[in-house]
């Protein structure tokens, strides 16, 4: 590492969170930029803050290219998550910063959050609860989990861990995605399907996909037009995959049985769709945030920016072509 002191902006609230990680990168000589605020930081405020940074341990704030383009030290942003939407990955590719992410890092608490949501819509959880705080003994009829066929778009690290736990409720499995896993779907008992043949056939259907191009507004008025209306939706991946319009009209109708979200287009959440429905469950972007996974997810932002610093080859990296460059 050069002589001069590295700054590092942390704003990845994970890492913030974790006293151990912020202590590692102090240890090493490392000056940090911490921005005010327990908050996701503003585009104009990240192009004030990122001026004199050799590095980034970010959450899911703005990299644009605007902002990139203020940062002539920086040479890696590491993601503590496992989207990258957030980051201009060609406008940093353009600029030799090294983009990375924390594939499986918190792949277990998303997927445990996705099952929670399954029960909570399928057994009307927050309707029995809300019942009660109110004073009525209202015993509402539920659905099992079991011999219902679940849909998961997107067999990644959290969609695999999802699988798993269907298959352990008892549930039939089957995927789409345009990367076959197939020694771990005859594991598992997995079946790959095409996207429209899912949504036709799941009792529900679980999104763990990227955000990109071919993803965004994917489960829009055509597709939820496609579920059977006894079925479910639930999103704990990127909000922007789908349209959120379509759904709280296909909600309204009654097209689909019911929805839980955990991400959203806007965040904080700003559609006003969602509060007049009963059929709907939300909560605020926090699947991936448990304790042991914050604790995974600081470590891997820390030591990938130092590896990168380092010029050592860190782990997840999104724009490989920045890596070969710098070893040529």
């Amino acid at each position: 590492m050069s002589a001069r002191i590295l700054q590092i902006l942390v704003t990845s609230l994970n890492c913030r969170d974790c006293p151990p990680a912020m202590a590692l990168l102090r240890a090493v000589g490392c000056a940090l930029v911490v921005p005010d605020g327990h908050r996701v930081v503003p585009e104009d405020e990240l192009g004030r803050l990122v001026g004199d940074c050799d590095a980034v341990v970010a959450g899911i704030d703005p990299f644009t290219a605007r902002v990139l383009s203020a940062a002539p030290r920086l040479k890696v942003i590491a993601r503590t998550g496992v989207g990258y939407d957030a980051v201009d990955v060609e406008a940093a590719t353009a600029l030799g910063i090294l983009v990375t992410n924390a594939p499986g890092s918190n792949a277990i608490s998303v997927a445990e959050h996705a099952m929670g949501l399954m029960w909570a819509l399928l057994r009307h959880g927050v309707a029995l609860h809300n019942s009660l705080v109110a004073g009525r003994w209202q015993r509402i009829v539920g659905t099992e989990l079991a011999d219902k066929t679940l849909g998961v778009v997107g067999l990644g690290n959290i969609g695999k861990q999802v699988a798993v736990r269907a298959r352990a409720f008892g549930m039939a499995v089957i995927a789409t995605d345009p990367v076959r896993y197939d020694d771990f779907a005859a594991q598992h008992g997995v079946r790959y399907v095409p996207l429209d043949e899912l949504l036709r056939t799941a009792d529900i259907v679980t999104l763990h996909a990227p955000l990109d191009a071919t993803t965004h507004h994917l489960i829009g008025h055509a597709a939820l037009a496609l579920m059977k209306p006894t079925a479910y939706l639930v999103n704990t991946a990127r909000g922007g995959i789908v349209d959120e319009d379509a759904l709280v009209a296909a909600l309204q109708m009654r097209r689909i049985a019911g929805a839980a979200l955990d991400v959203f287009e806007e965040e904080p959440l700003r559609h006003g769709g969602f509060g007049a429905l009963d059929n709907v469950v939300l909560s605020p972007h926090i699947a991936g945030i448990t304790k042991e996974a914050i604790e995974r997810m600081a470590f891997v932002g820390v030591q990938t920016v130092l590896a990168a610093l380092r010029g050592e080859r860190p782990q997840g990296i999104v724009n490989p072509d920045v890596w070969e460059h710098r070893r040529r």
